[in-house]
């Protein structure tokens, strides 16, 4: 669903700039400054590691990562839209940010639909299901009977209030008229020993935080949350796949930059990341880390699906009143 919607906007967005007449600009003319607005070892650090070695090739000046923590990656996100759009500032942000915070925060610093040049989709990290693997649901329908039978009666962890893991879980519950009680924590390898030490029913977090574990038995996947089934855990089916056609749910990252950069520069980089991204190691890489590619779409289509994201948790917020912790 969310690859069909990009890759049907990329096929009406304008062709970018010629990659080689750009070559001939000025930038970059000094060191470039990735902002991640997470801590290091995330999803976002495994997606953005390899792409600065291969922009550091193509482009001959060091790409060195700024891991700006803090408010579910609202500040690093709102710092990077203060720089100047010279190229020599980008930031790597995701989901959270851009589509669930501008409903979350009232005061947000920035304006994700204003503040930001789009430049390229880099991957996504679905959501997966999980319990402990010697616990009493063996299927994604015994968990849902069990949460319908009584309200709250299943608990669930997630990598914090307004997370995409904890916001699948409340539409999952928004689907199926099941109520789970959402238990927030500062991440996932905390929601997932909660889990293994029996504190907590289940958890709904990324797959690459969980695939190990997974594969290993300590946890049962129910369901992804992605459209079809995924190399890190082959044996676990999606959520479309069992009867839940709108359980479809990406934590989506996106290289960026401050509103205004040369679009010239912005096709460069984008083709030097498309380039990246299809080389075999990286592929093979990404795959076995949960991670699911989303094509290529152009800035255009990239800034549509964003405001077409912020609707949908958007109301998902809305409707179940989640507040920020």
């Amino acid at each position: 669903m969310l690859r069909r919607t990009l890759l049907s906007a990329a096929a009406l967005s304008l062709a970018a700039p010629s990659v080689l007449r750009a070559q001939a600009g000025p930038w970059p003319n000094r060191p470039v400054r990735i902002i991640n607005p997470y801590a290091p070892g995330g999803a976002s650090d495994i997606i953005v590691r390899p792409i600065t070695e291969a922009l550091e090739r193509a482009f001959g000046r060091p790409f060195v990562v700024d891991n700006r923590a803090g408010a579910g990656g609202t500040v690093g996100t709102a710092a990077a839209a203060l720089e100047r759009p010279d190229g020599h500032t980008l930031l790597v942000s995701n989901t959270g940010p851009l589509a669930i915070a501008p409903s979350l925060f009232p005061n947000l610093a920035y304006d994700p639909g204003k503040a930001f040049s789009w430049i390229a989709m880099l991957a996504g990290a679905p959501i997966v299901c999980a319990v402990k693997g010697d616990g009493p649901y063996r299927t994604t329908r015994d968990y849902l009977a069990a949460a319908k039978a009584k309200p709250e009666a299943v608990s669930y962890g997630s990598s914090g209030v307004g997370s995409l893991g904890h916001l699948t879980g409340v539409l999952f519950g928004l689907e199926t008229g099941a109520q789970l009680l959402h238990v927030p924590f500062r991440g996932a390898g905390e929601a997932q020993q909660a889990v293994l030490s029996g504190n907590t029913d289940g958890l709904w977090d990324t797959v690459g935080a969980n695939a190990a574990a997974i594969r290993a038995g300590s946890l049962r996947g129910l369901g992804l949350s992605s459209e079809a089934r995924m190399a890190a855990v082959p044996d676990v089916p999606t959520l479309v796949e069992q009867g839940f056609p709108a359980m479809v749910a990406i934590n989506w990252f996106l290289l960026a930059a401050p509103a205004g950069l040369d679009p010239e520069i912005a096709a460069r980089l984008r083709a030097a990341v498309q380039e990246a991204l299809g080389a075999p190691a990286a592929k093979e890489r990404l795959e076995g880390s949960g991670i699911v590619s989303l094509g290529n779409p152009g800035a255009e289509a990239i800034g549509g699906f964003v405001a077409q994201e912020a609707e949908r948790w958007g109301r998902v917020v809305r409707t179940a009143g989640v507040k920020p912790a």
